[in-house]
């Protein structure tokens, strides 16, 4: 395959009538640039140059290939414009992919605004708690919890302090009572969301600046977040869900942050892209939108907590 350099290279000594020259303005050895024309003159069969001793010309099939040439590079110019255009541009689809009960009850009102604000942007949406592979399915972006360790995936952040909170709706704390200990969580109902199919059989929490794994049981397990916030929000028991997730059943009442000097674990929040040429104009603005109205309900719900 003629490599696009070695094309460049042929139009500049053709231009500058000389290879030492053309090699100094494309910062190459001389040694490289005659072996790039010898590549270029394998490659077409054909002498590109006629040389001597002082003077280099073009040959005539060299001649009759240049006009070809710089119509090819021109159109590879064009091509990297747009494409560099696009990448700037908000405009086009994007697929995102997102937790199910931040999705539906959080995000989805701040996307709408998003595309009424973007009219040549579309979305095409995934809920799902499981976590996309971005390098296997057509997704542009993921929003995520937690930190990406070892990946060359690339993670925007959203909302950086977004704790776990434990939380139980006024008419199941009325008729269970508040649980004082961490060894008295065991005697409640537990809601537990599922990572995969294994129900977690420990909340980890610091209380007093100590972390302990302490055990929880419950007859209501589901790997979709949106089925444990509806069961605590109905009074079925207590539930181990990030702040941002419960901001708002907490700032209406339907929840109750429960000791909230026991810390939970962090659940930053991310939108996370497969590499950094990924990172477009389009996902910045998104990034940029998300931001501030995740920090705001977060700020809210901090003013609720019990």
């Amino acid at each position: 395959m003629t490599r696009l350099t070695d094309l460049e290279l042929f139009v500049r000594t053709a231009d500058l009538g000389s290879l030492t020259a053309a090699a100094k303005a494309m910062d190459w050895s001389p040694a490289a640039a005659s072996a790039a024309v010898k590549r270029l003159e394998a490659t077409w069969g054909v002498a590109v140059f006629v040389r001597s001793t002082r003077s280099l010309r073009l040959s005539t099939e060299g001649e009759r290939m240049l006009p070809h040439v710089r119509a090819a590079l021109s159109a590879m110019t064009e091509a990297q414009a747009v494409v560099s255009k696009t990448r700037s541009a908000l405009r086009g689809e994007l697929q995102l992919s997102m937790p199910s009960d931040l999705g539906r009850n959080i995000l989805l009102p701040w996307l709408e605004t998003f595309l009424q604000r973007h009219p040549d942007l579309s979305l095409r949406l995934h809920f799902s708690d499981r976590t996309a592979d971005l390098m296997r399915v057509p997704l542009d972006m993921a929003i995520r919890y937690g930190t990406l360790r070892g990946s060359a995936q690339v993670a925007l952040p959203l909302l950086l302090n977004n704790p776990r909170l434990l939380v139980a709706s006024p008419q199941y704390i009325a008729r269970h009572g508040t649980p004082a200990t961490v060894a008295e969580l065991a005697q409640h109902e537990a809601l537990s969301f599922m990572v995969g199919d294994e129900v977690p059989k420990t909340w980890r929490l610091c209380v007093q600046g100590q972390w302990v794994d302490a055990p929880v049981q419950g007859r209501r397990n589901a790997n979709d977040s949106e089925v444990v916030s509806r069961w605590a929000v109905d009074g079925l028991g207590l539930a181990y869900r990030s702040q941002i997730d419960m901001a708002a059943h907490i700032a209406a009442g339907r929840l109750v942050h429960i000791n909230p000097h026991w810390q939970g674990e962090p659940g930053d929040l991310h939108l996370v892209v497969p590499g950094r040429k990924q990172v477009t104009a389009a996902v910045r603005a998104l990034r940029d939108h998300l931001v501030p109205l995740l920090a705001q309900l977060a700020a809210g719900s901090a003013q609720h907590k019990r």
